[in-house]
């Protein structure tokens, strides 16, 4: 198996306990697979990140996610948080986005233990849930599911903050287009 990529843009690098408080509070993120056809697949899903894994779950019939898991466990996740567009030059096309990302890098199992199911659904409801008065912890269709735990052999974490006012155009001109001319 080969390694996961290294990041490229290493300026915008995330500190690691950042980029583990992202996962730990992101909302949707997406699983990405690939089929035995070579088509990629992307589902977006909620999750939990517990113990170095992210844990999503699915129908327990098997569809294109299931078939493409079942093929090369090998995966990525990715959750971001997106940002406000700021300008930083003086055409238009000199743009950009605050964001903070974070993609995990690696391997997918289905976990079938209806324990380990249990606690994944009890932190899912602590995430996710409202407090609207109804029984907590009762889960009659773990049968009809199926939990996945991503294990994360690799995490990145990329970010852009939104510069100061004082850093944007047009207090601040950096401009990058070639040649420009105003």
């Amino acid at each position: 198996m080969s390694a996961p990529p290294q990041l490229r843009r290493t300026d915008k690098a995330m500190a690691d306990a950042r980029a583990l408080d992202t996962l730990a509070r992101g909302f949707c993120g997406r699983v990405a697979t690939v089929g035995a056809d070579g088509w990629p697949y992307c589902v977006p899903l909620l999750y939990v990140w517990a113990d170095g894994e992210v844990l999503v779950h699915n129908a327990a019939e098997r569809g294109h996610f299931r078939a493409n898991v079942d093929h090369d466990q090998r995966v990525c996740f990715e959750v971001d948080e997106p940002g406000e567009v700021f300008d930083y030059g003086r055409f238009e096309c000199d743009s950009s986005v605050a964001f903070r990302s974070v993609i995990v890098f690696g391997t997918i199992r289905v976990v079938e233990d209806a324990a380990v199911k249990r606690r994944f659904f009890d932190a899912l409801m602590a995430k996710y849930g409202k407090d609207s008065g109804r029984p907590k912890q009762f889960y009659p269709r773990l049968d009809q599911i199926t939990l996945y735990a991503i294990k994360a052999e690799r995490i990145t974490g990329k970010e852009t903050p939104l510069p100061d006012m004082a850093e944007q155009w047009p207090a601040k001109d950096r401009t990058k287009s070639p040649d420009a001319k105003p």
